[in-house]
């Protein structure tokens, strides 16, 4: 039986910036960052984390910090933590590392997050061409719920979860990753269609020693300088797990990851009170704080037991997650369509991107109806416990998608009537979201058949 309380301890404190940290954090995958702790099999560890940003956005009622935040530097991560077994064995590569979450939340004394858009020119989000302006909105937490003062109205429990729960790749794994990555930006936009409708930029975050953090390793030795050259970003989710925003992975969920490198070398961060499925303004869930009770187990041979490959070598495989039991109970949902038609009226074949671009657009232009403004919607929906769904992908030409929204977390009835939108009280416009001005020459789409632009 698990003994009562953490055994290991990876410590944060959140008045300190990540380079300044006890435990050094790390902004990379890469096999050769030496782990901070050990924890056993069966043993209940804890680990703190800062915010993906380290600690860099504020509470100041302003939105310049997120406007000229690098967004492909940050996710400081917590660890690297070797996991052995009873009699100090470690894992090993080809093992699958069973990751249990005991128990989470933010820390005691920074009950607080943000959700937020980046600039355009900066990294953007999901709609960045509808949305190029950088905006923010601080969430306050009361027990299990949020609120906002820039987004009055709603009220809602979080799924809180980590973003990111991963083991280090191997040096082989490391190194397929950065050349199919590389091969994304060679070839450019043009070689993707798909890229003129969703307008993301950058197309893929190849390694650099910019703001680069790892762990112990000590900045300005050849260690470092080569480690930094080749370890991987973290803004994708991959092979290892990483950053796959899973919002369920509440507690009592289970990650089954596989391991790559002798230890494991796990590592997590990108704390969220709460989430909507797809994150869709990029820094887009309520991003905190926060500490994680966990828990691990080790399947030898695991691997080759459970995962099938689906690529070329035995390293492309996919962890497997299992949901806990603890999720807030909605009954009531109001549901917005998409299909693969881009707002140029293109038709596009069975693409799943483009139709849930249409959902979010849908949802955002309808509860701008009722008094928000489509900035407020948007970060809303990136945030609160929306579902995100793939509807249909078989019926040609169109896939379709849906995002469905709680109706209960609303102070008012959003649903439609026969009276129409209601005209008594009403959110009001003010406040609205801490938004910057756009300053750039990236392109911008207008819905040509809404009454206002985005």
């Amino acid at each position: 039986m698990a003994q009562y309380g953490p055994t290991v301890m990876v410590p944060i404190d959140v008045k300190k910036k990540p380079r300044e940290q006890k435990v050094p954090l790390h902004n990379r995958w890469h096999p050769d960052i030496p782990p901070v702790a050990e924890a056993a099999v069966g043993d209940v560890f804890r680990v703190e984390m800062v915010d993906f940003s380290g600690g860099g956005i504020t509470k100041e009622y302003s939105a310049n910090d997120i406007k000229f935040a690098d967004p492909f530097i940050v996710h400081y991560l917590s660890g690297p933590i070797r996991i052995v077994d009873k009699d100090g064995i470690p894992a090993k590569p080809g093992d699958l590392l069973v990751v249990e979450i005991c128990n989470l939340g933010p820390l005691p004394g920074d009950e607080w997050g943000f959700t937020a858009t980046f600039d355009r020119e900066n990294g953007g989000g999901f709609l960045t061409d509808h949305f190029p302006a950088a905006t923010k909105a601080i969430w306050y937490f009361e027990g299990i719920y949020a609120y906002s003062p820039h987004i009055p109205g709603v009220r809602f429990p979080g799924l809180t979860h980590p973003g990111i729960v991963g083991t280090a790749p191997s040096m082989e794994l490391l190194n397929i990753w950065n050349e199919r990555e590389r091969q994304l930006v060679e070839n450019g936009v043009e070689s993707l269609k798909l890229c003129e409708v969703v307008h993301q930029r950058p197309m893929a975050s190849l390694p650099t020693p910019k703001g680069c953090v790892l762990g112990k390793i000590q900045e300005g030795t050849p260690e470092w300088e080569k480690i930094a050259r080749e370890a991987a970003r973290t803004i994708p989710g991959r092979e290892n797990g990483g950053n796959c925003d899973i919002k369920n992975l509440s507690r009592g969920s289970k990650i089954y990851l596989p391991v790559f490198v002798e230890g494991a070398n796990l590592s997590t961060g990108d704390m969220h009170f709460s989430q909507g499925d797809g994150e869709v303004s990029f820094c887009g869930a309520i991003e905190m704080s926060g500490f994680l009770d966990l828990k691990c187990e080790i399947i030898r041979g695991g691997m080759k037991e459970y995962l099938t490959p689906m690529g070329p070598t035995p390293l492309h495989v996919n962890p497997i997650f299992e949901i806990g039991p603890v999720e807030p109970r909605f009954s009531e949902w109001l549901v917005f369509e998409g299909i693969s038609v881009d707002e140029s009226g293109r038709q596009h074949y069975l693409d799943a991107t483009v139709a849930y671009k249409r959902a979010v657009l849908n949802a955002i232009d309808y509860l701008s109806k009722f008094g928000y403004s489509k900035e407020q919607a948007y970060l809303l929906l990136s945030c609160c416990p929306c579902e995100g769904r793939i509807s249909g992908i078989v019926d040609a030409p169109n896939a379709m998608a849906t995002l469905a929204i709680p109706t209960a977390i609303f102070d008012q009835d959003i649903r439609p009537k026969a009276s129409k939108v209601p005209i008594g009280p009403r959110v009001v416009r003010k406040p609205d979201v801490l938004k910057c001005s756009y300053d750039g020459n990236l392109p911008t789409t207008t819905n040509l058949s809404s009454s206002s632009t985005s």
